[in-house]
């Protein structure tokens, strides 16, 4: 149980509700799942059947497809917004943390050196091409400064050159993965875009326009990503960082002249892209996600001889090592609780007050009787969630982590979970919900953005042989398995509590089988005690809330995923350091060229923190 239980209280419930209140009709419910296929199901407010498809149901993520336009923010910008998450599996390369970490080794820096070179020069080929294209003598001076500020950066590239022993006179090939992107881009400077009919002679002014928009669109990205990195490289330089030999690098794409052409690129994308149709656009869009994964798999096929520590699931011999996944499943897999979508497929359920009738009326509670319960169990659970985090603060704060003391203080906070629980299945509001139902619930349940990709690229790795747990407070199992068997990911163990039905209808009780921190962190225990596998076993958990705080302390590798307060608050208390992913994995790297163990390990009071699957993704399985 969570604290957004009441379907009422919670904002993302609030936001749907209003909107469909526009519409005349209150059915928040399906906005909450995935789109459907339209195939509709009868409601019966008096039986034990829920349309759960009433609605063509929306998500919140985008298609291909321009994304939606806010006021002031140019298609460059949305773009990038809605491609950023990829960024990740640029930054997380083993070249890339590599060359944060300035352990990286000088051979594979000069052989990208060597390889960027034939990216800058295909960039300021492609940057002349546009300059012929542009109508404009405003743009066409524009584009002709961002060339020449190409022309600076190959200078650069120059003294790189000399600084790093080089020798200028020995002209490297392109790789595949280089003249991939250079070929790329070079067709498109040239009008030839996959998928598009080759043009005739481009000789109309708008023609012209729009092949220079195309260009632009295939650009862009590269220019905001370098800009991206750089940033983030440059703030993970210690005061020492004079002695990073790699800082030139970071210097020049964290600079603010760097950042300018960026901006500019992207400016002049958006303003060469305004007369442009919808289905223009649509094509500048997938060039630049082309682009984008042109990019990255230039920074994947960086020649790494030296050992590194990324990706996760490579740097293990899999014939020496299992892999094991374990995962929460509420706030961490999912956008809803799953509380409160049970409690929204029980208010929708009940009958209207007005259809209860006399032979019923003990049986049977209204949806409006249901509602206010709803709201009155969920008051109760947060003031005394909020209490119960409280007290834990009681103790004076500690300077080194305190596993013990931290296990004692959430025997506190297992006691009132199972008490709330309690009191959820004595009041009947589970009573009556058609497993049906739920189990239509679950497969179009919305879950974070590239959590079941990622579930989906462990499980079909045949290679890897990992195993993959999800432990959950959720008061009913046939949600979860409902939610990832939509998803073809029928093999996860799935461990949660149970409904129990009486002809596929729930009774109202619920059989407990993880209610609190330490029930998870048992079952934890048990999974990895009861293996049958003969090899060593390498564990990672990722969670989002104090529910999970003992299992991540106790995984070889635990990942925060979110921003939760009281999680960080119950940790801190104890001794327990957030560190982000990325600094943190920079910071391992360079202690593991350096001779320090390279071992993950458990119960180090050190938990990672991501702000999105995409970087979960990016450390364990790489691109």
């Amino acid at each position: 149980m969570r604290p957004c239980l009441n379907p009422s209280n919670n904002a993302s419930l609030r936001i749907i509700s209003a909107s469909l209140f526009r519409f005349g009709r209150l059915d928040p419910l399906p906005s909450l799942f995935r789109s459907s296929s339209g195939i509709r199901f009868p409601r019966k407010h008096c039986s034990s059947s829920v349309d759960l498809n009433r609605t063509t149901f929306t998500t919140t993520t985008a298609k291909m497809g321009v994304v939606a336009a806010t006021d002031g923010e140019g298609i460059a910008r949305r773009f990038w917004i809605k491609f950023r998450r990829e960024s990740v599996f640029a930054m997380y390369t083993p070249f890339v943390i590599c060359l944060a970490s300035g352990k990286l080794e000088l051979e594979t820096f000069r052989h990208y050196i060597a390889q960027d070179v034939h990216f800058l020069r295909a960039f300021a080929q492609a940057y002349a091409l546009a300059e012929e294209c542009a109508d404009d003598d405003e743009d066409k001076s524009a584009i002709c400064k961002l060339r020449k500020s190409v022309m600076e950066e190959l200078k650069m590239h120059d003294s790189f050159v000399r600084e790093w022993g080089i020798d200028p006179t020995n002209e490297s090939t392109s790789t595949s993965a280089t003249l991939r992107y250079t070929d790329f881009l070079l067709a498109t400077a040239s009008g030839k875009v996959e998928g598009l009919k080759a043009p005739g002679k481009i000789a109309t002014p708008f023609e012209k326009t729009k092949v220079a928009a195309y260009t632009l669109g295939a650009m862009t990205p590269c220019m905001r990503l370098y800009a991206f990195l750089g940033k983030e490289l440059l703030a993970l330089l210690d005061t020492n960082g004079s002695s990073h030999p790699y800082k030139k690098w970071i210097d020049n794409y964290s600079s603010e002249a760097f950042e300018a052409s960026a901006l500019q690129t992207e400016e002049l994308l958006d303003k060469l892209s305004v007369s442009l149709t919808g289905e223009e656009l649509e094509v500048i869009e997938k060039l630049y996600h082309q682009a984008m994964k042109l990019e990255i798999e230039f920074f994947c096929a960086q020649p790494i001889t030296q050992r590194t520590i990324v990706p996760l699931s490579r740097i293990h011999d899999p014939a020496e090592y299992q892999l094991i996944i374990f995962s929460d499943f509420d706030l961490t897999c999912t956008v809803v609780d799953s509380s409160a979508i049970l409690a929204e497929i029980a208010i929708l359920s009940a009958p209207k007050a007005d259809q209860v009738g006399p032979e019923n009326m003990l049986a049977w509670k209204s949806s409006a009787d249901l509602r206010n319960t709803w709201g009155v169990l969920s008051r109760q659970y947060t003031e005394e969630y909020e209490q119960c985090i409280e007290s834990m603060m009681h103790s004076e704060k500690v300077e080194e982590f305190n596993y013990d003391g931290l296990c004692k203080a959430l025997e506190q906070l297992s006691d009132f979970e199972k008490r709330a629980n309690a009191r959820v299945i004595e009041s009947g509001v589970l009573k009556g919900l058609n497993v049906e139902d739920i189990k239509r619930a679950g497969e179009r349940l919305i879950l974070q953005d590239g959590c079941t990709g990622f579930f989906q690229k462990i499980v079909k790795n045949e290679q890897l042989k990992s195993d993959v747990h999800i432990l959950s407070y959720c008061w009913c199992g046939d949600l979860i398995r409902s939610t990832f068997s939509s998803g073809g990911l029928d093999v996860m163990s799935i461990h949660a509590n149970e409904f129990t039905y009486e002809e596929s209808i729930s009774t109202g009780e619920i059989v407990p089988k993880m209610e609190s921190p330490l029930d998870k962190l048992q079952a934890f225990k048990d999974i990895l005690k009861n293996r049958n596998d003969d090899r060593k076993h390498l564990s990672v958990y990722i969670g989002d809330s104090v529910g999970d705080l003992l299992c991540l302390l106790e995984a070889d590798v635990g990942i925060v995923v979110g921003s939760s307060s009281s999680l960080r608050k119950v940790g801190s208390q104890f001794g327990v350091s957030f560190i982000p992913l990325f600094s943190g994995l920079v910071k391992k790297q360079r202690e593991f060229i350096e001779g320090d163990s390279s071992n993950w390990k458990g119960l180090s009071g050190i938990l990672y923190t991501v702000s999105s699957w995409a970087e979960v993704h990016a450390f364990i399985l790489g691109s």
